[in-house]
């Protein structure tokens, strides 16, 4: 008797669900704490506290209503066969066209073009309403909706141009791999993602925001002595314009080896006191650098990736591996959590302990970040430890220091 694939992948898909819902309803509870957490007492506003509070009871009761409404298409979708559906009209559609639905990479290509229709039509309403509802409502977005559209027939062209040949090397693989099916896949994963690492934010982000070098001036100078002092290979020093859609911020670095970027949000310069709470938020970032956190976050996904192919039957869509994604996503969190605590006392021993904290609040009350967090939610989805527990970790390490 063949293993009942559905209605387990049915089974796990609504028990997770219900789990989920059940770790939301105790985030939400939080949210409603009418005092902030006697660890930031005097130290948030009471009116930032307010205004995050709102925020977050705003997201948390849309959120409600999108996963509700997830779990029920996801469900019609697998329980009424769907996608076997669709497979058979994008068939249909191709002899009509007169193209070869016999050949299977065309085929599967117009299957996902189907179903990329699809998760667009249906997800849009609710990217329109998060976008110029809640977020303008709460003084965050900053796109037109001009702009919204232009970025999302963005993202469908570059899914065109990129999608069909990684399909068709995926397909070919599957063919000719044999018992070395889950090592030839690995591969080609492993080579894509650092290609994707590469050209990412060297040709696809600057078609969505605008890179300018960062003028001349003390905080360039700062950046580039801590950069030094540590050997970092810095090559050049970005401001991006993420005010343009949101005013939410941000700071990243990317490049391999001796060619090295810092990223700034024009957001993070404009909220932070002083230049020296922004080069603490570098100092941190930095410090997942030294500490090869990228690095090792990069190889335990692809070992995991590896490990989890045999136990993927072939010919099974995204769904059937549900379960190992959950387990994945919350085995990444423990390890993201850690490290940011790692690279917080790293910024710490460079001696930017005091404007680290700093800028830790002043970006929580900026972003209008949850203040009460339960402890269960966090721990399930959080790969930011909270910032109470940032903060006393750094008040622990003075103390482990004095």
């Amino acid at each position: 008797m063949a293993f009942p694939y559905l209605e387990a992948v049915l089974g796990f898909m609504i028990s997770v669900y219900i789990f989920e819902t059940y770790l939301d309803i105790r985030q939400h509870a939080a949210h409603k704490r009418p005092t902030l957490p006697k660890q930031l007492e005097g130290v948030v506003s009471q009116e930032k506290f307010e205004k995050a509070r709102a925020y977050s009871l705003d997201k948390s009761h849309f959120h409600f209503v999108h996963e509700a409404v997830t779990i029920i298409m996801d469900t019609a979708i697998l329980a009424f066969g769907l996608l076997p559906w669709l497979w058979k009209k994008s068939g249909d559609a191709l002899v009509y066209m007169g193209l070869n639905a016999e050949n299977e990479i065309i085929h599967t290509l117009s299957f996902l073009a189907g179903v990329m229709i699809w998760s667009q039509i249906t997800d849009l309403p609710f990217s329109l309403y998060s976008t110029f509802v809640i977020e303008a409502r709460h003084g965050f977005n900053k796109q037109t909706v001009w702009l919204f559209f232009r970025d999302m027939l963005k993202g469908i062209l570059l899914s065109i141009v990129f999608g069909p040949p990684i399909v068709a090397a995926i397909i070919y693989i599957v063919n000719i791999g044999g018992p070395y099916l889950a090592i030839y896949l690995w591969g080609f994963m492993f080579l894509l993602s650092l290609l994707m690492m590469t050209i990412y934010p060297i040709i696809i982000a600057p078609l969505f925001n605008k890179f300018t070098p960062l003028p001349e001036g003390i905080l360039r100078e700062k950046i580039e002595n801590l950069a030094s002092s540590l050997k970092f290979p810095l090559k050049k020093l970005f401001v991006i314009d993420g005010s343009t859609r949101s005013s939410h911020s941000n700071a990243y670095m990317y490049g391999f080896f001796k060619n090295k970027r810092i990223v700034l949000y024009d957001t993070l310069i404009q909220q932070c006191a002083n230049e020296e709470e922004i080069v603490a938020v570098i100092a941190h970032e930095l410090g997942h650098w030294k500490l090869n956190h990228t690095m090792y976050s990069f190889i335990a996904v692809q070992e995991v990736w590896l490990v989890g192919q045999p136990c993927r039957p072939r010919g099974t869509l995204e769904h059937t591996v549900i379960p190992v994604q959950h387990l994945v996503s919350l085995g990444l969190n423990l390890i993201s959590r850690a490290f940011e605590f790692q690279a917080d006392a790293f910024g710490k021993k460079l001696g930017y302990a005091t404007s680290l904290q700093a800028a830790l609040v002043k970006l929580q009350e900026e972003n209008l970040s949850a203040m009460n967090t339960d402890p269960w939610y966090s721990a399930y989805h959080y790969s930011h430890p909270p910032l109470v527990e940032r903060l006393a970790a750094l008040d622990e390490s003075d103390k482990k220091t004095d």
